[in-house]
């Protein structure tokens, strides 16, 4: 394998999917945002490096933001969900990022 498809494997680990809401949508619309849901471990660096190189989109800022799990119970038993991490990118004049097709 080359090195280039080893990194371009190691970028699709990182962002896990796109949150698609009505609310994403009116920000992707007026703001120039997308909002993704990326792996507990990354770095704004690696995200923005992620969606560069995936959307071919240039990227001037990286926002992100920790849910913590809530702790639930199911049939009397304690359980927590799991904590996720979004990120809210937002992208240089012009570019966008068109998740329909």
């Amino acid at each position: 394998m080359s090195k280039s498809t080893i990194v371009s494997a190691h970028l699709y680990d990182v962002i896990k999917k796109p949150l698609i809401t009505e609310k994403t949508y009116k920000m992707a619309d007026d703001d120039n945002k997308a909002i993704f849901e990326v792996a507990i471990d990354a770095t704004k660096p690696l995200i923005k490096e992620a969606v560069e190189a995936i959307f071919n989109v240039k990227v001037e800022k990286v926002n992100t933001l920790v849910s913590k799990g809530k702790t639930k119970k199911f049939r009397g038993m304690k359980g927590k969900r799991k904590d996720r991490k979004k990120a809210m990118i937002v992208l240089a004049e012009g570019n966008s990022i068109d998740f329909a097709s």
